[in-house]
């Protein structure tokens, strides 16, 4: 080719650049939903697990939303998430995505894409940071735009924010009443969750615990439904901390595991799940449903509760007052009112655990976490769990509450990325310490949970030992510690809390407790 024939497709391709360089982004901003069409359009959400947004689902309809809780993200839902938007987002993206992308496509294939566009918004969380969840709204508008649905309404739920005020148009009004009760619902699924993993292990009949947790989020999801409407701003937190309604509703609920029988003699290492959020508390194929998969391999499951990470969002966001102590103003003050804040979730979410008798784990002090991850990892790290992941992997091993951590990370997720690089020098000091981290891409299942299953091997070695260490020390045999069960036959209660003994297993602990009830 000779230069006069490049010269025009060179010219052509600087002024296409030019064009491109001088076109401003345009962030995605949804068409108003307005208050009139609240009766006839429906509200999509997902995202967490079934637990948490059928209680979600309560609370947002006794604000006078329908809503719409999506089905659990599969194989085909990452396919697809990976077809329609950036290849290089994370699998969590992937699966999120594609979940909505396929449920809007079925829905639009018995009407069509604009009908479709009317009837539904979508509302899920977003948020600035160091990680891809910062872009996750691009690859949503890159996806709709993808499958021809350029109108459909997205909207972005702050993490860091409990009163956003209302939506374009005023359909959709993230304040404090739609805060406080999706909160709520957070913190009673939470404690079911926990006491659900404690007990399903040691069923007598399978599938009980099973039924009688659905049967109890059933209950919740009324409760939360039928509360009173709560409108006005500076009334809705005042009564979500005064209020004993959720509290008797979970005493019913406690009432409801008691009649499931249990055998906690049974031998079984304590896995405690961490993680990136979205695969943490999923359950299902984006995380490989790695909950039940380590229950049908022997182990007894440590959920990781939403609350948790609420609790280390004001945290976090309460450092950057502590170091403007002294030079900012009001930094004391406002440091004060997030504590307070940290103080009331936490007060609240043990009445909970009060209504439950107890059985649900207690949240971990996140300045302890703080602390203890300290000299592996910066507290000021901004990103994903940030420090957490460090602190809690050592709070579980320090205060015995599991025998190993299982992490799940997206693949090449930069914040997982330097917590797994961290806990190298954690295992360093702490060689002792049973650690799993599994990238999950989504379609490599096999890979993850085998390298997953070395660990547990491990522990399941060292949940026996702690066992037979205990039979040991209590002078007991097996049949012995068996016929001391048997006479007690409320201790075969789901409800029957074991006082922890310094062990981490539940068998190890309740042969202790009978031991000492033997020697009274």
């Amino acid at each position: 080719m000779t230069p006069y024939s490049e010269a025009p497709n060179q010219a052509g391709m600087e002024q296409d650049v030019e064009h491109a360089v001088h076109k401003p982004y345009r962030a995605y901003r949804p068409r108003p939903f307005t208050k009139s069409e609240r009766d006839h359009s429906t509200v999509l959400f997902g995202g967490l697990h079934w637990r948490a947004e059928r209680l979600i689902q309560g609370a947002m309809e006794n604000l006078g939303y329908r809503s719409q809780v999506l089905s659990a993200p599969t194989k085909e839902d990452l396919m697809t998430g990976r077809e329609l938007a950036d290849i290089g987002q994370c699998c969590p993206t992937s699966f999120t995505v594609g979940n909505i992308a396929n449920f809007l496509r079925s829905q639009a294939r018995q009407t069509s894409a604009a009908e479709v566009a009317k009837k539904y918004v979508y509302v899920t969380a977003g948020a600035c940071g160091a990680c891809r969840f910062g872009q996750y709204h691009q690859s949503y508008e890159l996806a709709m735009r993808n499958i021809g649905m350029e109108s459909f309404r997205m909207f972005l739920l702050a993490q860091n924010g409990l009163d956003q005020g209302a939506a374009d148009g005023g359909g959709l009004e993230l304040n404090l009443p739609f805060t406080m009760g999706a909160i709520w619902a957070i913190l009673a699924a939470d404690v079911v969750q926990d006491l659900e993993y404690q007990t399903r292990p040691y069923e007598v009949t399978p599938g009980e615990t099973e039924r009688v947790a659905r049967k109890s989020i059933d209950y919740l999801y009324e409760v939360f439904r039928a509360s009173p409407a709560l409108s006005r701003k500076t009334s809705a937190p005042l009564w979500y901390l005064v209020t004993s309604r959720f509290v008797k509703a979970l005493r019913e609920v406690f009432r409801n595991f008691h009649n499931i029988e249990v055998d906690r003699l049974r031998v079984k290492p304590v896995v405690k799940l961490t993680g990136e959020f979205y695969l943490q508390t999923v359950e299902g194929a984006p995380n490989y449903n790695i909950h039940r998969w380590l229950e049908s391999e022997g182990a007894e499951v440590y959920p990781a509760a939403i609350a948790i990470w609420l609790d280390y969002l004001l945290r976090f966001a309460g450092q950057n007052y502590e170091d403007h102590i002294g030079v900012g103003g009001c930094a004391r003050l406002k440091l004060g009112v997030i504590k307070t804040g940290q103080s009331l979730l936490r007060w609240s979410y043990n009445r909970m655990r009060t209504a439950l008798g107890n059985l649900p784990h207690e949240m971990p002090d996140q300045y302890e976490l703080r602390e203890l991850a300290a000299p592996y990892y910066h507290s000021r790290l901004d990103g994903g769990e940030g420090d957490m992941l460090i602190g809690k992997a050592l709070w579980a091993y320090h205060h015995k509450k599991a025998h190993m951590t299982c992490e799940l990370s997206p693949y090449s997720c930069m914040p997982n990325s330097m917590s797994i690089g961290a806990m190298a020098a954690v295992l360093g000091k702490h060689p002792d310490l049973l650690y799993a981290p599994l990238e999950v891409k989504g379609d490599a299942e096999v890979h993850a949970l085998s390298r997953c299953q070395m660990v547990l091997t491990e522990a399941k070695r060292k949940a026996q030992q702690e066992y037979e260490e205990v039979l040991d020390r209590t002078r007991l045999s097996p049949e012995q510690a068996r016929e001391l069960l048997e006479s007690s036959p409320q201790m075969k209660r789901a409800t029957y809390r074991i006082p922890r003994c310094g062990v981490v297993g539940t068998a190890a602990n309740l042969v202790l407790h009978l031991a000492n009830r033997k020697r009274q």
